[in-house]
């Protein structure tokens, strides 16, 4: 473990999710060849417990896999959702593979001779991505926290410090392949040309919805397209089913649940760490600003000493017996606070510059400050109250745990309840045990898995259990979010085919799709042909019934109504030739031709003001093609030659689809 010199003072706490989301997360995605896992040589024995694959003999595990999944799915979907855990076997893939592929990266860099020193480790934790965490302020937060906030993410400083070195290994090893990526003048050039020419064009326009509005299908073709396409609708009308459920609402159970004294001193008791309050201070200040640098990056010293002598000058006022607050609203420079006389509110520890923060908690309330310069200026800080570091009384977070408590308490009581409702329901029938316990049973229609029933919200575990149920099993017990629901299954129908007639407006609307996209490419491509052989693309447009439109002068990167983005099919504009007219060009719902009437490539001058932004830009590409290439070619050759190794039975384990199963 990285022992580091601790800065003393009470410790903040900070959000641990960035820390893991950082490591697992922040290779970049180029790295992972696209190709998956074609090649990789799959077996089905040999592995420990738990091992997804081996690389180079080091195992890659189902937990870090796990992991890395769910921290990837969080970075995607930070708000989440109650489907989101579906997506967990698509992300585990890409998890396997990202850590594979790291892996291989760290033999590969170990096998080329690089190494990383623990001062080096040091030095990415103290100046790195991880300085905010770690050093705010540029103090350390302590061993006991540091330690304690890797554990809380499920780390440990071995582990954390040897993912923190094996980034620094692969960063050295990317800056070995890619240092041979080059740009030249002619190279940066062509790339300044193509990005910055422009193109004004006339353009037809053909609208499929125009062409739609003109099928009237015969009840033959509607035939004709249903036949067709009758995989597409087999068993397109869902599974349904009928039940009888009784649900026990945990609302109204928790209302009628009382919380006890000694629930309240159970629950503070466990929970005592959440209600740690850390020092605190009310303070306002005075703040003189530090004059900027200058042009050298030097600070001018005369203006430094007249800043300081404002400052000097106002704290004198203030033991004159000037009055704080109007002095703030008059001088002082911080626009955050000086209309409120100066006034910060609560502050904690490592919030403030440390010489702020050192004179700000050494004072008594009441007591105002000489000058205090830090890095950013000149303060006079008055401490307006202060809060010792404490525990929060069990009277005081009462309020907050009791609508917890009652949740607990409630939820134990109808879990409880369901049981006996169960047990009665399997003995004397669902609605005689609901009618002895006074709950009304509500019989559905038949209904699909996604639709919503009376009283249950949403209710995917409900669902779930309703439709594995097999037919005239018992009466069995599911959660959904209301409550606890008892449900009897009553009938099944099965998924079936829909005919013709039932789905009569689906068939028709496909049928229109179909056809009006096929013709409207046909016409597109007439558009284009007649007006290349008329040399005229608005006497084709006229004869052909298209819409006639001029762009304004547009960059490769921009956008143009109806043709939209000028990176896809109407790129072929800026490799045309004054009058010449493009092909058919297919923009979602329409058909476009161009004729080009202007080709713009930029001056010279603009060439220098942007060759070393697009120098950087190119050569960074090229790098980052480079490496990828280096990727690719040792995931291949270790494939080939059995150092990459994936566990088939673990992996369909972590990756089946529909199900969060290994997850």
């Amino acid at each position: 473990m990285i022992r580091f010199l601790q800065t003393p003072g009470p410790l903040t706490k900070y959000l641990l999710g960035g820390i893991l989301l950082l490591i697992c997360v922040s290779m970049v995605w180029y790295l992972v060849p696209s190709s998956g896992s074609s090649g990789i040589s799959y077996n089905f024995g040999g592995f420990g417990k738990g091992v997804v694959a081996q690389v180079d003999g080091n195992d890659i595990s189902s937990d870090d896999v796990r992991q890395t999944a769910k921290l990837m799915l969080q970075q995607q979907m930070p708000q989440g959702g109650p489907n989101v855990g579906m997506l967990l076997p698509f992300f585990a893939q890409r998890a396997a593979e990202q850590l594979i592929t790291r892996q291989a990266l760290v033999a590969e860099a170990t096998h080329m001779g690089l190494h990383v020193t623990p001062e080096e480790v040091k030095d990415e934790l103290q100046h790195g991505r991880y300085a905010a965490t770690f050093f705010p302020g540029g103090n350390f937060i302590g061993e006991q926290e540091y330690e304690d906030m890797l554990q809380r993410a499920n780390l440990t400083p071995t582990k954390f410090e040897g993912d923190v070195g094996n980034e620094i290994l692969i960063s050295k090893l990317q800056a070995l392949i890619s240092g041979g990526a080059s740009a030249s003048t002619a190279e940066i050039h062509e790339q300044f040309i193509k990005q910055n020419s422009k193109v004004k064009f006339d353009y037809a326009v053909l609208k499929q919805d125009d062409i739609k509005k003109g099928l009237h299908p015969t009840e033959a073709e509607l035939k004709a397209f249903y036949d067709s396409h009758k995989g597409t609708y087999a068993n397109s009308v869902p599974e349904k089913r009928k039940v009888k459920y009784a649900l026990l609402d945990t609302s109204k159970i928790e209302d009628g649940v009382q919380v006890t004294r000694d629930d309240f001193r159970a629950y503070y008791d466990q929970h005592r760490d959440e209600y740690r309050v850390p020092e605190q201070v009310k303070v306002s200040h005075i703040w003189i600003k530090m004059p900027l640098p200058g042009a050298d990056g030097k600070l001018d010293d005369n203006k430094v000493a007249e800043a300081q002598h404002r400052a000097d000058d106002l704290s004198k006022q203030l033991k004159n017996g000037a009055k704080f607050d109007e002095l703030a609203k008059k001088y002082s420079e911080d626009p955050g606070s000086a209309n409120v006389g100066g006034s910060l509110g609560w502050i904690g520890r490592a919030q403030m510059t440390p010489e702020f923060e050192k004179a700000a908690f050494a004072l008594a309330e009441g007591q105002i400050s000489g000058v205090v310069k830090s890095s950013d200026g000149f303060h006079i800080i008055r401490l307006d109250d202060k809060h010792d570091a404490h525990v929060k009384s069990l009277d005081e977070v009462k309020d907050q745990s009791e609508p917890i408590l009652k949740r607990q308490k409630g939820q134990q009581v109808a879990e409880k309840k369901a049981e006996d409702l169960l047990k009665q329901a399997r003995a004397q029938g669902l609605d005689a045990a609901a009618a002895a316990q006074g709950i009304p049973v509500i019989t559905t229609d038949f209904f699909a898995r996604r639709d919503t029933l009376p009283g249950l919200g949403p209710a995917n575990q409900f669902m779930d259990a309703v439709f594995t149920a097999a037919e005239k099993s018992p009466p069995d017990v599911a959660p959904a979010s209301q409550g606890i629901a008892v449900f009897q299954l009553l009938g099944i129908k099965p998924a079936a085919t829909p005919t013709l007639e039932e789905i009569r407006s689906r068939v028709e609307g496909e049928f229109k799709n179909e056809r009006s996209n096929r013709l409207l490419i046909q016409k597109t491509q007439e558009l284009s042909d007649r007006a290349k052989a008329e040399h005229d693309l608005k006497r084709a447009a006229k004869e052909l019934g298209a819409t006639m439109k001029t762009s304004d002068f547009v960059l490769p990167d921009g956008q143009v109504p109806a043709v939209g983005s000028m990176t896809g099919q109407a790129s072929a504009a800026f490799n045309m030739k004054p009058g010449e007219i493009s092909g058919p060009i297919m923009s979602g719902g329409d058909g476009v031709v161009l004729a080009l009437l202007e080709h713009q490539e930029p001056s010279e001058a603009d060439f220098a003001a942007k060759r070393d932004q697009i120098r950087d830009s190119l050569l960074q590409s090229k790098q980052q093609e480079l490496f990828g290439l280096f990727v690719t070619s040792l995931r291949d050759g270790m494939e080939k030659s059995g150092k990459i190794k994936i566990n088939q039975e673990e992996m369909k384990t972590l990756t089946r689809t529909g199900s969060e199963q290994g997850m």
